[in-house]
């Protein structure tokens, strides 16, 4: 199985975290956003919308998007599961994992980016990107706020945790205050003791700088 990746790409840490929490083997193929890897022809001739991260499996079929392959892992690899059974459970760790993958994080791509930046200048659009993030936490540490700790829902990781930890570390890169979400940071110092989480760190990965 190999994950093609970025060490510093959010989406693809989420990825390595599931992986690693799975105890699933796999080979890391990093793709330099920075150059420009993701628009190579060879990368779209595989996935047309140039993004990772990307898995392909054992039989050469190449699955992407961050949250369709966690589920993916989970429906496969039930064991070590990072969502709860009882349906409204699930519900709400999906929720604040789109919360994070579908509303704030999408900012932060780099494409999306640039272009702002095109439209406007280089400080508006970091801007943009910090004040959404920004929002977009006040709302996570909403929703996990009265949950029993030390994770986002409980003595366990789930799928939430997952996506919070890399969020994380792109809003300190856009110089977010994360004092005021004590909850969320509470999550993240649980989270980075498990050795998946250490082993899917971007400092942990081949082509970190």
């Amino acid at each position: 199985m190999k994950l093609y990746t970025y060490f510093r790409s959010g989406a693809a840490w989420r990825v390595r975290i599931g992986l690693h929490w799975k105890g699933v083997d796999f080979e890391s193929v990093p793709i330099d956003l920075r150059k420009g890897g993701q628009a190579a022809a060879e990368w779209l001739a595989r996935n047309p919308q140039g993004l990772l991260p990307g898995l392909e499996l054992d039989d050469g079929t190449l699955l992407t998007q961050s949250l369709a392959i966690l589920e993916w892992l989970e429906e496969t690899r039930p064991e070590q599961p990072f969502l709860p059974q009882e349906p409204v459970a699930r519900a709400r760790v999906r929720a604040v994992a789109l919360a994070i993958g579908a509303d704030m994080h999408p900012v932060q791509n780099l494409g999306v980016l640039k272009r702002v930046e095109a439209l406007t200048d280089a400080e508006t659009a970091r801007r943009w990107a910090h004040d959404t993030v920004a929002r977009g936490l006040q709302s996570v540490e909403g929703l996990v706020g009265r949950n029993p700790g030390p994770f986002a829902f409980g003595a366990e990781p789930t799928l939430a945790d997952i996506l919070i930890v890399p969020q994380l570390f792109n809003a300190r890169r856009f110089g977010v205050d994360l004092k005021p979400f004590p909850r969320v940071l509470e999550i993240e110092a649980a989270a980075s003791a498990l050795p998946a989480f250490q082993a899917a760190h971007p400092d942990a990965q081949p082509d970190a700088d």
